[in-house]
Order: structure tokens, then C-alpha cells, then sequence
């Protein structure tokens, strides 16, 4: 009974050792191997052996391109506005001791380094720029950040800008500016249309004396020309200048009878007699 105890136990003991001696990397993966506590070797994907109870898998680091996620911040621009921003960074280990020796946990590194890197180069720039420059940003964000995580065995393929806005309050604040600079150019453009008119309406009223002022000029000028042809034709005669003024006076009557408003006429004795002191003043 009791060696079959002890072999069933040295089988065992065989079969741990077996299973410690012997490891299958998965693809995708490379392993750290310490013995006898320091860095001894990196498991490769397949399968390896080691030395049982001397060596010991320490980490486990994947080789595929890792995605960290950059939570959104708040950033401070040059001109102090406030925006958010978040990213996601694509990273890949292509050292794996020194991710697993140089940093204590590489995956928050990379985070860390990038929310401060993001932090950095937006609040370089004033807030159109940094709301209109992402590839730049993108390409700084790299070039910042390469000589830090090479240190870290690790490389940044590249880094995505998801978000960059302005924060709430500060797209709330720069709507009212927006509503207040459109409400001044309305004002401006009413202002600017109602001085316009004005301008058009003087210088109308001023064609318009200016018309009215010559048409006056015209009519006189007519009328004493009219009277000097008067003259000239009727001379000493009375009778053609009587013939004239009856024509208008007839005239003026009839316009007169056709009006529908009251009206009150006064007529001289003797029509014959007026026209004839009228003739002798203005001889």
C-alpha cells in the first residue's frame, strides 16, 4: 500500500514538473520568463521549455496593435476658452522587456502620456485653431510622444481625435456672441439702407426743385414773350386786345360753370371800359 502511494505521488511530482517545464505560447503573445527572479528570456509564439521551480512566466504581453481609450477632458486654449476633448490611441509593444521592466504598467502610461500631450498642444493654440487643426494636432501628438514610449518598448501607430468642441457653457456663450454680432450687422444694413434713402429722397426733392425751378423760368420767359408778341400784333388798337381778353374771359367762365363748387362771380359794369384802362396802363 505504501509504494503504491509513493509511486502515485512521484507520478504526480512528474507530471507537475512536465507542466511546468513545458509552455505553448499563443499567437499574438510573447511571454517573460524570469529565473530565479531576473529577467532571463522572452517566449516566443509555440512551444517552449523551461526549467521547472528555476523559471517563471512574470508577464504575459500581447503583440497585436492595443486601442486605449483617452477620456474626455477639459482643455484651457491660448485665448482662454474651454473646450473638451477625447481620443483613442493605438499603440503596439515591440519590446516586450521593456514594457514589462520599463514602466510599471504600460498601458496607463500611454493613456497618461496622451491626455497630457492633448492637454499640452491644444492649449498651445487659440480656440479656432485647435477646433479646425486635427490632423496637426494628430501629427504633433506623435512626434511628442514617440521618444517617451520608446523608452517604454512600446510605439504609437497613430492617435484619433473623436471629440474636440467647445465645453457647454463656453458653446452657450459663443451662440449669444453669434445671435449679438448678427443683430449688429442687421442694425448695420438697416442704417445703411435707411441713410440711402434718405440720400435718394434729398437728392429727388432737389431734381425736383431744380425741374420746377426751370419749368417757372420757362413759363415766364413764355408769358413775356407772349405779351411782347401781343404788343407788337395789336399796337394802339384796342379791338384786338378786347378780342383777346372777351376769347378768355369766355374761356374762363366756361371752366368756371363746369366746377360743382359753390362759387360767386363779380363782373365790371362795363367789360368794354375795364379792358381799355388795362390797355392804357400797360401802354
Amino acid at each position: 500500500m505504501t509504494s503504491l502511494i509513493v509511486v502515485a505521488c512521484l507520478a504526480l511530482f512528474v507530471l507537475i514538473t512536465v507542466f511546468k517545464g513545458v509552455r505553448i505560447v499563443p499567437q499574438g503573445e510573447e511571454w517573460i520568463v524570469e529565473r530565479l527572479g531576473r529577467y532571463h528570456s522572452t517566449l516566443k509564439p509555440g512551444l517552449n521549455i523551461l526549467i521547472p521551480y528555476m523559471d517563471v512566466v512574470a508577464y504575459r504581453l500581447p503583440t497585436k496593435d492595443i486601442i486605449l481609450d483617452v477620456q474626455q477632458q477639459e482643455i484651457i486654449t491660448k485665448d482662454n476658452a474651454v473646450i473638451v476633448a477625447n481620443a483613442l490611441c493605438f499603440a503596439k509593444v515591440i519590446d516586450p522587456q521593456k514594457a514589462s521592466y520599463g514602466v510599471q504598467n504600460f498601458s496607463f502610461a500611454v493613456t497618461s502620456l496622451t491626455m497630457t500631450s492633448l492637454r499640452a498642444i491644444v492649449g498651445a493654440m487659440d480656440l479656432d485653431e485647435a477646433l479646425s487643426s486635427r490632423e496637426q494636432i494628430k501629427a504633433r501628438l506623435r512626434e511628442a510622444m514617440s521618444e517617451q514610449t520608446e523608452d517604454w518598448g512600446v510605439t504609437v501607430r497613430s492617435v484619433e481625435i473623436q471629440d474636440i468642441k467647445p465645453s457647454p457653457n463656453m458653446q452657450l456663450a459663443m451662440e449669444r456672441q453669434a445671435a449679438a454680432e448678427r443683430e449688429r450687422k442687421a442694425d448695420v444694413t438697416r442704417a445703411e439702407g435707411a441713410k440711402q434713402a434718405a440720400v435718394l429722397e434729398a437728392e429727388a426733392r432737389l431734381q425736383s426743385a431744380r425741374l420746377d425751378a426751370e419749368a417757372q423760368i420757362n413759363l415766364a420767359e413764355a408769358s413775356a414773350r407772349a405779351i411782347t408778341l401781343v404788343r407788337e400784333a395789336v399796337g394802339s388798337e384796342t379791338t384786338p386786345a378786347m378780342y383777346l381778353l372777351g376769347e378768355r374771359y369766355i374761356g374762363a367762365m366756361e371752366t368756371l360753370a363746369a366746377s360743382n363748387n359753390s362759387k360767386i362771380v363779380v363782373l365790371p359794369a362795363d367789360l368794354q371800359e375795364t379792358v381799355r384802362g388795362l390797355l392804357g396802363r400797360k401802354a
